[in-house]
């Protein structure tokens, strides 16, 4: 088969080109990405991975052909939301590819510079590739270097000190709207991370009472036993509406949990007490409309930029720091996979040095029959060292200039050279 050359791709939207309604209408949920996978594999890719937060959904495959794939991972964003989607999107390639996933990974391309959740999600995408069966080495060694170079960063820079989540910028916000946290009563609802995040941001602030509420009440009680406070069922929604000042929501439903009647019902009960109401679900959790009701201030994750720029200002001055550990990473995966390019060649190489090596000392101890046994062995020890010493350095300088960008010529001299088999060498101009 003919050594062609793999490109890894990365088409997606995020917070600086979409707005909310169109990252939710391109939010692909836990249960549909298998299924989503195995389809672009396929039909257009080797590998696929799909990364879907609150803040992005991006499409990364590994194809032959970039032009095949990009058509169609835009193809897959095009029946989420039509042309408005597609005018969101951007395309990256191969070590800008990776140049993105390592700065998203490290927390320089999030709403809250520096914040630490998205790394277990880029960690967990990689597991949903996986389990579906189309991770390959490609994004297998992408998502895995991406982990890494998030750790670095957090490891190496300031950048993810004190207080760094969309929750916490939530928790600021309803502290901006209200003039303060201190006696005030919190309802979360939701009981993952995220909302572990903002119970969190809220301990020692002052407030009156947190209440966490979810579809599973045990993780409720969970996490409302953490931070000493109460848990319930979302079918208490209603109720506790009228009882909250703060509502943070942040659950993973399908649909929204909180209906402007919902709201509105308690609103009336309330005696004109403003509810703040801070929706930083994707899908949102909250029916956008429940912000027409009087004395509600509902805000969604886009909200957050006030709040967001504080962070902004106070982390940039690490971001050269942690772009620096983000450049050095993508050009190490760049000459990654270059070298895989190089491989078959340098394979090829070898094996016809050790091949001919091996002829000719056969060949020899056909006429020193009379030699024993163990004398024997010994020529051939030494004559299957020899090739291994006089291809190290072919080999280093093959691995070289395949990652100084003189892969394709360089591979196909070496098989003028040697005369390889055509099929071990790459496809001029695949690159």
């Amino acid at each position: 088969m003919i050594s062609r050359t793999m490109h890894v791709v990365a088409v997606g939207l995020n917070h600086k080109t979409a707005p909310v309604a169109l990252r939710e209408a391109a939010t692909v949920r836990e249960e549909q990405a298998g299924e989503l996978l195995r389809a672009l594999v396929r039909t257009a890719a080797s590998e696929a991975a799909v990364l879907s937060t609150c803040n992005r959904t991006e499409l990364y495959l590994a194809a032959e052909s970039h032009e095949a794939a990009e058509g169609a991972a835009l193809r897959a964003f095009e029946k989420t939301g039509g042309d408005a989607v597609l005018a969101a999107l951007y395309v990256k390639r191969n070590a800008d590819a990776a140049r993105h996933l390592f700065s998203v990974a490290a927390g320089l391309d999030s709403l809250v510079v520096g914040e630490s959740q998205v790394l277990g999600q880029v960690r967990h995408a990689l597991a949903l590739a996986q389990e579906a069966g189309t991770a390959g080495p490609y994004l297998t060694q992408l998502f895995n270097q991406a982990v890494h170079v998030g750790k670095r960063v957090r490891a190496e820079t300031p950048i993810g000190n004190g207080a760094a989540s969309v929750s916490y910028a939530a928790v600021e916000l309803a502290r901006k709207v209200l003039g303060g946290l201190e006696g005030k009563r919190v309802l979360l609802v939701g009981a993952g991370k995220t909302a572990e995040l903002a119970a969190r941001s809220l301990a020692g602030r002052g407030v009156a009472s947190v209440v966490v509420a979810n579809r599973s009440t045990e993780n409720a009680e969970r996490l409302a036993r953490r931070f000493g406070g109460r848990h319930a069922g979302l079918g208490e929604l209603p109720a506790l509406l009228e009882s909250a000042d703060i509502v943070i929501a942040s659950t993973g439903a399908r649909r929204a949990v909180i209906s402007r009647a919902d709201v509105a019902a308690a609103m009336l009960a309330r005696s004109e007490r403003p509810l703040v109401i801070i929706d930083i679900a994707m899908p949102r959790d909250v029916e956008e409309r429940a912000g027409e009701v009087e004395g509600v201030f509902l805000y969604n994750i886009d909200d957050l930029k006030e709040v967001v720029d504080a962070n902004l200002a106070e982390r940039s001055r690490f971001a050269g720091e942690a772009g620096a550990i983000v450049e050095e990473e993508a050009f190490r995966f760049a000459a990654w996979m270059d070298e895989r390019r190089a491989a078959p060649v340098i394979a090829a190489l070898r094996r016809k040095v050790y091949e001919a090596a091996e002829a000719e000392v056969e060949r020899l101890l056909r006429r020193l029959d009379h030699l024993p046994d163990e004398e024997k062995e010994k020529i051939r020890t030494l004559a299957r060292s020899i090739p291994g010493k006089i291809l190290h350095e072919p080999t280093v300088k093959i691995k070289e200039s395949a990652a100084a960008g003189r892969r394709d010529e360089l591979l196909q001299l070496v098989g003028e050279l040697f005369n390889l088999d055509p099929r071990d060498l790459p496809v001029p101009g695949d690159g």
